[in-house]
């Protein structure tokens, strides 16, 4: 897998860049370098890109701007990468709908673990104990389409989910009516080895609630358990011919 996979990395430091690239390169990926939110939509418009390296303190549109608007038209993975001391442009960029986060300065073989990961994280399902994975999976109307990493709403109208977002609402159609902490929805997202900000699990449910439950006030859907972790009230059904 990563030897075909792309990573664009959104970097004006050309010493901090030129060690990204060189790094990820050597490790198997095919790197794209770019300086700027123009130079990252001239990558996108001429290349598949599997994941977005993504710095947050660019100079004219930053990395927060870029990826609002990253986000309002693809689901590519992506991760931020801030020199601030402060959780608060980490908290924001999840809320926007990054995948990660990794601060400066960091260790390169860190990044190219980050990104393995959040890649790891995305990928579709493939052979071997997936196989017993239901294709579709319902819930009070929802479909989740888990080949085509696609969720239905009541209506049939298609919601745009991210990585993280379809794969934590998997787990819960997968465990329903379970407590699920935070360590379980880490491990069982591909193992404890993705390294992710805690909180990221927290920020990501909070963005999934906001396209699934009817009242944001009182979440009917996903429960929060205090000192437990995460409760996935409906029961869920398997749709064999969907």
């Amino acid at each position: 897998m990563d030897a075909a996979s792309h990573i664009a990395v959104v970097e004006d430091d050309p010493d901090i860049s030129r060690l990204m690239v060189q790094s990820m390169t050597e490790h198997g990926f095919v790197v794209h370098p770019a300086r700027s939110g123009r130079d990252l939509d001239r990558v996108l418009s001429g290349s598949k890109v599997d994941l977005v390296v993504l710095d947050v303190g660019l100079p004219g549109e930053d990395g927060l701007s870029i990826c609002r608007r990253l986000r309002r038209q693809s689901s590519v993975p992506i991760i931020m990468v801030t020199a601030r001391g402060a959780d608060t442009d980490r908290i924001v960029g999840l809320e926007l709908g990054a995948d990660d986060y990794l601060p400066k300065p960091f260790n390169p073989r860190e990044l190219v673990a980050r990104v393995r990961a959040v890649i790891r994280r995305a990928a579709p399902a493939e052979t071997g104990p997936a196989q017993n994975t239901p294709r579709t999976l319902e819930f009070d109307g929802w479909r989740l389409d888990m080949a085509r990493r696609q969720l239905l709403d009541p209506n049939g109208e298609p919601r745009s989910l991210t990585s993280g977002e379809f794969n934590i609402l998997s787990i819960f159609c997968q465990h329903p009516r379970k407590v699920l902490s935070r360590d379980d929805l880490l491990d069982l997202m591909h193992g404890r080895a993705a390294a992710v900000f805690d909180r990221s699990i927290d920020v990501q449910i909070s963005r999934l609630r906001r396209k699934i439950e009817p009242n944001l006030k009182d979440p009917s859907y996903i429960k929060t358990v205090r000192y437990g972790g995460y409760f996935f009230t409906p029961t869920v059904t398997t749709l064999e011919d969907a």
